[in-house]
C-alpha cells in the first residue's frame, strides 16, 4: 500500500505544473468569451437524448423520481448542443459553456470517458464560419499566453498559435494527401474502398462509405493538419453533414468545419441546421445506423426539433478543453492534463 502511495503521490507531483497551468488556461478561455460578448450558462448534463452522431457512445443512468415519473432512463450528454440550441430559441444570441462531458467506449492518448468542452453559439449575426474561425484563433492566442508558451507541442510536432489558421477544404485535403477525388466518390463506397485499399488501409466488409472515410480521415489525413499554424478541415460531404446545414455554394458539401493542431482535432463546428424536417431525417438515418452497427439507439429530442424553428441563423463550435491543455504543456495523455482520471484503466 505504501509503494502505491508513493507512486501515487509521484504522479500526481509530476503533472502538477500541467494542471496549474490547466487552471490559467481555462481562466483565460472564460476570459476570453466574455470579452467578446458570450454570456456563461449552464445546462443540465443528464437529458433524454444524449447527442445523435451514430458512432458516439453515451452513458445512461436510471433516474428514479417517485412523485413524477418513476424510474426512468436518462443519459449523460455527448455534447451540451441540444440544450443550449433550445437557449437560442428562447431568445440568448451568444452563450458559451465550459462543461463536464461523458463518452463511452472511448480511452486513448487522446481521449478519455469524462472530459471538458469549451462550446459555444452565435445567432442572429449572419451565418458563416469565419466568425468561428477568429473565435477559434483568439481562443488557442489566449491559451497559450496563459500558458507562457509561444508554440502548441505534440512529440516532436509544433504550431504557432498566433498564426492565421490556414484554411482547406476537404475535397483538397484528400487530393492533395491521398490523391484522389474525394466529392466524385461521394455515396459510392466501392471507389472510396478502392482507394482506402490503394493507400495501404483495411477496409471491413461491413464498413460503410463514412467509415472508409473516417479512416483515411484519421490514417492519412490528420497527421498532415496544423503543423506551423492551425489548420481548418472545412467544406465536409454532405453525408457527414451531423447538424450543419447544406453549403449554399455547393450541395455536395456541409458548412461544417473542424480545427486542427499538430496533426490533433481540437474542435468542431457548424454553420446550424434549422430545417426541423431535414434534421429529423438525419437523425433517424443516424439511429438506423446505430442500431445496425452497435445494437443501441436515442430517442430522438423532439422539445429540440420544435425549438429549431424558432432559432435565428446560428454558428457554433465545440472545442475540447483537455486537448487543447495538453498541445500548450506538451503533455503526452491526456491524463496527463486532468486533475483525477476516471477508475478502470491507464493508457500507455
Amino acid at each position: 500500500m505504501a509503494r502505491e502511495e508513493d507512486a501515487g503521490a509521484a504522479a500526481h507531483a509530476a503533472r502538477r505544473p500541467n494542471l496549474i497551468r490547466r487552471g490559467r488556461i481555462v481562466a483565460a478561455l472564460r476570459a476570453q468569451m466574455e470579452a467578446a460578448g458570450f454570456v456563461e450558462v449552464e445546462t443540465p448534463a443528464l437529458q433524454r437524448s444524449p447527442g445523435m452522431e451514430p458512432h458516439i457512445q453515451a452513458l445512461g443512468v436510471e433516474l428514479n423520481e417517485p412523485l413524477v415519473a418513476g424510474r426512468h432512463r436518462l443519459y449523460l450528454h455527448t455534447s451540451p448542443e441540444f440544450a443550449m440550441k433550445k437557449l437560442l430559441a428562447a431568445g440568448e444570441r451568444r452563450i458559451f459553456q465550459i462543461c463536464r462531458t461523458w463518452r463511452d467506449a472511448e480511452r486513448s492518448a487522446l481521449h478519455h470517458p469524462e472530459f471538458t468542452l469549451l462550446e459555444w453559439y452565435r445567432a442572429g449575426e449572419g451565418a458563416e464560419t469565419g466568425a468561428l474561425i477568429a473565435d477559434c484563433a483568439a481562443l488557442l492566442a489566449a491559451a497559450a499566453r496563459a500558458a507562457g508558451t509561444d508554440r502548441l507541442r505534440r512529440g516532436e510536432r509544433v504550431c504557432d498559435p498566433f498564426a492565421t489558421p490556414e484554411r482547406i477544404s476537404a475535397a483538397e485535403a484528400f487530393a492533395r494527401h491521398c490523391g484522389f477525388d474525394l466529392l466524385a466518390t461521394t455515396g459510392d463506397r466501392a471507389t472510396l474502398a478502392g482507394q482506402a485499399k490503394r493507400l495501404g488501409l483495411h477496409v471491413g466488409e461491413s464498413d460503410a462509405w463514412e467509415d472508409i472515410f473516417h479512416r483515411i480521415l484519421l490514417e492519412r489525413i490528420e497527421p498532415h493538419l496544423g503543423d506551423g499554424a492551425p489548420c481548418i478541415l472545412e467544406d465536409y460531404p454532405i453525408a457527414l453533414a451531423a447538424n450543419a446545414r447544406p453549403s449554399p455554394r455547393d450541395g455536395r458539401v456541409a458548412e461544417r468545419i473542424e480545427l486542427y493542431a499538430c496533426g490533433v482535432e481540437l474542435a468542431n463546428g457548424f454553420v446550424e441546421l434549422t430545417d426541423a424536417g431535414a434534421q429529423r431525417a438525419r437523425f433517424e438515418a443516424d439511429m438506423a445506423l446505430k442500431r445496425r452497427l452497435y445494437g443501441v439507439s436515442y430517442p430522438i429530442d423532439e422539445e429540440f426539433l420544435a425549438a429549431l424553428g424558432r432559432i435565428p441563423e446560428a454558428i457554433g463550435m465545440a472545442l475540447g478543453v483537455d486537448r487543447l491543455v495538453m498541445l500548450a504543456t506538451g503533455a503526452a495523455r491526456i491524463e496527463d492534463v486532468l486533475w483525477a482520471e476516471v477508475a478502470g484503466g491507464e493508457v500507455g
